[in-house]
Parts: structure tokens; sequence; C-alpha cells
């Protein structure tokens, strides 16, 4: 056995399709709720009506989350299907002249010619496909686009942050409903920052101070909505 082939790595670049859409999935989840409930807590409205803004905000999030990320999703996998079969065809038209063209990005990498020639005909003998949808295009297991997956995980985890806020509805007195939900929401949102941060090796401090600054200010915005218009009404 190779010293090399005892050696296991765990990379985070591995976590980022699934990671991309859990946080924004959560964090969405989590500030446009408990936006939508500080803003109809704020037009003096009843409770009743405020846990049914809350359901059907999550409901709707849900739903809309699970299409967005679907159908972004479906297009990039489109882009890269098309790149691949272009690919396809060329390497079936004139391999010779990809055989170059993947020999000149190793020597843009820094290989001398002649060992850039020898690595793209190894690696194109090999898998000539996956050598030029890796280094030519960029596309790998790690970071190629899978639609269902993107759009399970960002309805249920929408739908798991969103939960937070109505919980916090149905415990709370309702004259204390609005500073009680918001700060329930920054708490909320700092955890899910530091965890996010955390899973993905990021700094964790900066990762919480940006989602609390939004989530702050997206309630803060809903509240004045909300309070102008029910002073109006």
């Amino acid at each position: 056995m190779s010293r090399f082939s005892a050696h296991s790595e765990a990379h985070l670049v591995a976590r980022i399709g699934w990671l991309r859409a859990a946080v924004l999935g959560a964090n969405d989840g989590l500030v446009s709720t408990a936006s939508l409930i500080v803003g109809v807590a704020a037009a003096n409205a009843g409770k009743p009506g405020i846990l049914l803004a809350g359901v059907a905000g999550l409901v709707a999030g849900a739903m809309s989350m699970a299409a967005g990320e679907y159908v972004s999703v479906s297009s990039q996998s489109d882009t890269e299907k098309a790149d691949l079969a272009r690919e396809t065809a060329e390497l079936a038209a004139d391999p010779a002249a990809e055989a170059r063209e993947l020999a000149g990005i190793y020597e843009a990498r820094g290989l001398e010619p002649a060992l850039a020639s020898e690595v793209a005909a190894q690696l194109m003998a090999h898998d000539a496909l996956g050598a030029h949808a890796r280094d030519e295009l960029g596309i790998s297991e790690f970071t190629t686009a899978r639609p269902i997956q993107a759009a399970l995980t960002s309805a249920l985890t929408f739908s798991t942050g969103a939960c937070l806020p109505l919980l916090v509805v149905v415990v709370a007195p309702a004259p204390a409903l609005v500073p009680v939900v918001a700060g329930a929401a920054l708490l909320g949102l700092g955890v899910l920052g530091a965890l996010g941060a955390k899973a993905g090796g990021a700094d964790m401090l900066k990762a919480v101070v940006r989602v609390v600054f939004w989530g702050a200010l997206a309630m803060a915005v809903t509240a004045g909505i909300g309070r102008l218009f029910g002073a109006v009404v």
C-alpha cells in the first residue's frame, strides 16, 4: 500500500452544494417569518391573525424556496450538460487539438511544456471528458448541480427556521410579542450563523455579525411599516 492510499482527507468544498441551500433556507425562513410576524404584530393585530400570517408565510416561503432553488439549479445543470455535450463532440472531432488545449491549461498553471503534454495525454487516455470537465469547464463531483437535492434542502430548512418565531408566538404573552419574537429570532440567527461558519470553515464572528445585522434590519423595517399602517387603519 502506498503512503497516499492510507491518507484520507475530507475537504470542506464537498459541502458547498447542500451547505449553501441549507444555510440560505434556514436563514430565510427565520428572517422572513419573524419579520412578517413582527410587522403584523406592530400593526396591532390579534394573536390568531399573527399566527395565521406566520403559518401562511411558512408555507408560501417553503414552496417558493423549493421552486426557486429547483429552477435556478436546474438551469445550472442544463448549462453543465450542454457544455459536456459540446466537449464530447469536440473530443470526437479533434482529440489532438483537445489534448493541446488541455496541455496549455497545465502549462498556464506552471508545468513545463513537455510535462504538461505528458500529463494531458495520460489524463485523456484515462478519462478525456472528465479531465476537460474538471480542468477546462470547472465541473467536478463537488460542484455539479443537483436540483432536487437543493429544492428539498431549501424547503425543509426554510420550514425549520420559520418554526422558531411561530413557536414563540404561541408561548409569548401578547403585549411582549414583538420584542420576544425579535429577540428569539436574533438569537436563532446567531446560532445559524455560527453553525454555518463552523461547517464551512469560515470566520465565526464575522458570519454571526453579518446574519444578525441583516436580520435585525429586516425586522426593524417591517415593524416600522406595520406600525405605520396600523396607525393609519
